[in-house]
């Protein structure tokens, strides 16, 4: 199996995450979750990714866009890969199974 293009770096339980996991499970891409420590000051990893300790972050590959911020995350992919998207008819659709791929806690 190929790793999804999408990386989803989130926090269990946080309503901006599930904002972000609504839209990638609608718009049915592949993604791979990352869950990331509940306290700011151990969230190095966003850090390094994104320049910032905030949830949500995507990181995708496939366009080489790295962006926080829920309203915006849900702006992009609804823009890149809705039904009018730039991407829109260019993806395959998620496996069942595929969809999220969790990896556990960075530390």
């Amino acid at each position: 199996m190929t790793e999804p293009p999408i990386t989803f770096y989130r926090l269990q339980a946080c309503p901006f995450c599930e904002r972000v996991t609504r839209v990638l499970q609608d718009l049915a891409l592949p993604y791979r979750s990352r869950f990331v420590e509940p306290l700011h000051s151990r969230r190095n990893v966003l850090k390094r990714v994104a320049g910032v300790r905030t949830v949500p972050v995507i990181v995708d590959e496939r366009t080489g866009v790295t962006m926080a911020e829920s309203a915006n995350i849900v702006t992009y992919l609804e823009r890149t890969y809705g039904e009018d998207g730039l991407l829109g008819g260019d993806r395959q659709p998620a496996r069942d199974g595929e969809q999220a791929v969790a990896d556990g806690a960075d530390h």
